[in-house]
């Protein structure tokens, strides 16, 4: 694969990468000592230079860190999810303490999500079975939403502040609507399960897995707002339109070898995600959205575009980056390492 460039993180193994959505050229990785299975957490925040990836900032805390999600309001503050509970949100100007901690979940905190349209609040999830909505203002919660499981991953739909998603072990998509009144469901409207197939006829090929297995991410379509592709332990990832929630994946995605640990719709084009594997790989996919339709079946299979297999460990987090040529995207993994690549040269099999 053409050039990319490199960070080391020794001693510390990264769970998530964001880049800024103000620069293109910062960009913060969050990760924990041993894995995250005992000791600290650190925040590398850094910045793309001539120089190379230089470190502008880190800071600490004291249990591992598995999420990060920069301010929507401010430009040098950030969002760190905390193996003990917490949610730490860091400012660049201020030096090693947070300048507020956020502590009501009772167990690891998975996950966080700065809503993108209001800008004015935050998600978080947790283990503890429950999403949390929070004001950077203060240190109390706004609302609980209970989903009673492990729920790995929470997001905002893209175009719209009142509704908010999460997948979990339970194998279940839920959909909150925060204009809904608050009864038995607890603003819940929409709960799909991942691993039921599509009524309509497979396309060619082998067919994904029917039985139940936990979801540990998923993503909005940044160009369809009622699209959300999902990914877990089964391998499989799948897209599904929230409006028609009976109708199975509207697309599946086939290649991995190991579960999906994260992934990210492309901010530049309708079609094209990525995802990161404990394969130790980093595919780039197309949904078949863009594609003729395959017979009468209105079910896409997803083809893979291309793959890099530069990470020597799991794969933990992958990002695209807002600007420039549209094709940019950071990956880290265990394996003590951020890498920065163009996901272009794929697309023009130049990988």
């Amino acid at each position: 694969m053409a050039a990319m460039l490199e960070f080391r993180t020794p001693g510390w193994n990264p769970y998530a990468v964001k880049y800024s959505p103000y620069y293109d050229s910062r960009i913060a990785v969050a990760s924990a000592a041993n894995y995250g299975i005992v000791g600290n957490g650190r925040v590398f925040c850094l910045g793309l230079g001539p120089q190379g990836v230089q470190i502008e900032k880190t800071f600490d805390t004291n249990d591992a860190q598995y999420d990060l999600a920069w301010s929507e309001i401010n430009e040098n503050q950030l969002l760190v999810a905390c193996g003990d509970g917490s949610i730490k949100l860091y400012d660049m100007n201020v030096n090693e303490f947070p300048v507020m901690n956020f502590h009501e979940h009772k167990r690891e905190t998975f996950s966080v999500a700065w809503s993108p349209v209001t800008k004015d609040t935050f998600a978080s999830s947790s283990w503890d079975g429950t999403i949390k909505i929070w004001s950077p203002a203060r240190k109390d919660s706004v609302k609980t939403l209970p989903v009673g499981n492990c729920t790995y991953s929470t997001s905002y739909c893209p175009s719209n502040p009142n509704i908010i998603s999460a997948v979990s072990t339970d194998s279940h998509l839920r959909i909150f609507d925060l204009r809904t009144p608050v009864n038995a469901q607890y603003h819940l409207t929409t709960k799909i399960p991942v691993h039921i197939p599509s009524p309509a006829p497979l396309p060619h090929g082998p067919a994904p897995p029917a039985v139940p297995a936990e979801i540990l991410t998923h993503d909005w379509n940044k160009y369809n707002h009622t699209v959300i592709a999902t990914g877990g332990v089964d391998k499989v990832i799948r897209t599904f339109d929230i409006r028609n929630p009976s109708a199975g994946p509207a697309s599946v995605m086939l290649g991995h070898e190991y579960a999906v640990r994260r992934l990210a719709w492309s901010p530049h084009a309708s079609d094209i995600l990525i995802s990161a594997s404990y394969d130790m790989t980093v595919r780039l996919w197309t949904d078949g959205s863009t594609m003729p339709a395959q017979q009468e079946s209105p079910f896409k299979a997803g083809i893979q575009l291309g793959i890099m297999n530069r990470h020597t460990e799991f794969v933990t987090g992958v990002d695209w980056c807002l600007f420039g040529v549209g094709g940019w995207v950071a990956t880290v993994g265990w394996d003590e390492r951020l890498l920065l690549w163009d996901a272009n040269r794929m697309l023009q099999g130049q990988a």
